[in-house]
């Protein structure tokens, strides 16, 4: 009998004798045996029928994962598939997991990631929204960012919803729709109501919860920042567009293209008349190359004004260069008062930057590794902008 075959039967043995480790050892011997490449075999011994191609790993060590339901509805935990044969699956202690599963709400359903970092168990973590832009996944936005990375290192969860290529062909996020720009409706409902599962699923520091995201994704992340204070206690716009600056694909690209110009704020800008008030947004940090051509950079006036919305605010201008000396930036904090520690907003304008990640890794998509770090900065700045209560309660129930 042919060596891997012979393996492959001894593997089956042992799985029903419940030897799952050594079962494990005999199928990597099996995938590490010289075999025809691309062959499907099946053979006959005596009442088994063995399916090469479809053999598994067997394993008692399982990550769980979320499953798909309603808001507010109890779930229950779901596992991950069986490793591949040869596939090393069981992380090591202290390392994080990268969950993937989907979520259905009123507005629909979205896929999305999420990654836990190793080590911190019993602990209420933050929870970072991470916003991918068209054509990205969240693996690419992941890899790009090093979002994963600095969780593990930091201690924070981060869920990445991913956009469906039915909802939108390029899978941007449709910010530029009115259905899309107000709370209780379509994706900003669907994305909160995301959120709201995984602080009721996970351990997370409820006052800690803050959205970021990036061009399309950018755009998202002001829509919500400013319409669920209550949920996300800080936002990360980068390269993106003041919620209610579009209301069509025509008016997107014109905005993209040159800013919102005279005619923002439209009248259906913030909330429709049907829907909670406009509310003041959530504090923002924004970042914005000025070599992008993708979107234009007077976007990121407009998104600052639509988070600080106040005339009297103090604004401290800063100048310098990334750590790797390769981009000048320019940074700006706006506080309510010379001596008010806590900032209302913060603006990074990166010289010679593109429509790009600033600080990005060259592994994903949409980077530039020359400038500051957006990711760092962002976590700097969501670090000083926990929840405040009494948004929460202002907000009231409203969906």
């Amino acid at each position: 009998m042919h060596p891997f075959l012979r393996k492959i039967l001894d593997a089956t043995r042992l799985t029903r004798e419940g030897r799952l480790v050594e079962a494990t050892a005999a199928i990597r011997e099996a995938v590490a045996s010289p075999t025809e490449a691309g062959t499907h075999v099946s053979r006959e011994h005596g009442d088994d029928v063995i399916d090469v191609d479809a053999v598994e790993v067997p394993s008692s060590d399982k990550d769980d994962a979320v499953e798909t339901g309603p808001i507010g509805e109890p779930l229950d935990a779901v596992d991950d598939p069986v490793a591949e044969p040869g596939t090393e699956h069981r992380p090591t202690p202290g390392e994080g997991r990268f969950i993937e599963s989907s979520f259905t709400g009123s507005a629909g359903t979205l896929a999305f990631k999420l990654f836990v970092p190793g080590g911190r168990d019993g602990d209420a973590l933050p929870l970072v929204v991470m916003l991918h832009g068209c054509t990205q996944n969240p693996d690419d936005f992941a890899a790009g960012t090093r979002m994963n990375e600095i969780a593990q290192e930091q201690g924070f969860l981060v869920l990445y919803p991913a956009q469906s290529q039915r909802a939108n062909g390029q899978r941007c996020w449709n910010w530029f729709s009115p259905r899309h720009q107000k709370r209780g409706s379509g994706e900003p409902a669907l994305i909160a109501g995301m959120t709201r599962h995984i602080v009721q699923t996970h351990s997370v520091d409820r006052d800690r919860v803050y959205v970021a995201g990036l061009s399309a994704g950018g755009a998202m992340a002001a829509i919500l920042a400013r319409e669920y204070p209550d949920v996300f206690a800080a936002g990360g716009v980068h390269s993106g567009i003041a919620p209610g600056a579009a209301r069509d694909v025509a008016s997107a690209l014109a905005v993209m293209r040159s800013g919102p110009g005279a005619a923002w704020p439209l009248p259906a800008f913030g909330a429709a008349a049907d829907s909670a008030p406009t509310r003041r947004s959530a504090p923002l940090i924004v970042f914005h190359g000025d070599a992008d051509t993708t979107v234009a950079i007077a976007n990121a006036d407009a998104v600052l004004a639509s988070a600080i919305g106040d005339p009297a605010v103090v604004a401290t201008t800063t100048r310098g260069i990334a750590a790797r000396g390769e981009r000048a930036f320019r940074r700006t904090v706006w506080r309510r008062s010379d001596d008010d520690a806590a900032s209302v907003a913060e603006h990074w304008v990166v010289h010679g930057s593109p429509h790009a990640w600033s600080g990005g890794d060259a592994s994903g998509s949409f980077t530039d590794p020359a400038g500051p770090d957006a990711s760092r900065e962002m976590l700097r700045f969501f670090a000083d902008h926990p929840r405040v209560s009494s948004v929460a309660e202002a907000v009231g129930s409203s969906t």
